[in-house]
């Protein structure tokens, strides 16, 4: 098989093109991908386990406590422990990550524009459902929209 035709390849350097403008688009609001993903999480919902946060975003809490110490020293998310149960921790957004919504969301949607305007709405379609098809989530829109 050509090095060029394996999906590996062709998967890594698509990601790779989609992280790296992602990576430029959020820069501006002091921001990565990953920590984007966490604050999505937070943007819809009072509070959430770092548990909660991981299994969501497919990732291993391990994977994202780093993220999450950089977000809470940036001032945009704090992790509570439990007055109930001290082996619990609530992550919360602060009004600094808040106030970042309305333009990362405008963002990350930009940039979604940018990579799939080169593709027929039916051609989008399709390039999601193959997507979640080799994730493991063959059911159309189960984790993402």
């Amino acid at each position: 098989m050509e090095f060029n035709e394996c999906i590996n390849y062709l998967l890594t350097t698509a990601q790779h093109a989609v992280f790296q403008r992602m990576s430029e688009r959020l820069a501006e609001y002091d921001i990565t991908p990953g920590q984007y993903g966490i604050l999505n999480c937070l943007w819809t919902r009072k509070s959430v386990t770092p548990k909660e946060i991981a299994k969501t975003l497919c990732l291993e809490t391990s994977t994202i406590s780093g993220v999450m110490d950089r977000m809470q020293k940036k001032g945009i998310i704090d992790r509570l422990v439990s007055k109930e149960d001290r082996r619990c921790v609530e992550v919360t957004i602060t009004k600094k990550g808040k106030e970042l919504e309305a333009p990362v969301l405008k963002a990350v949607e930009d940039v979604n524009h940018e990579v799939m305007e080169k593709f027929t709405p039916q051609e989008q379609a399709l390039l999601k459902d193959c997507l979640r098809r080799i994730a493991g989530h063959a059911e159309a829109g189960v984790l993402y929209k």
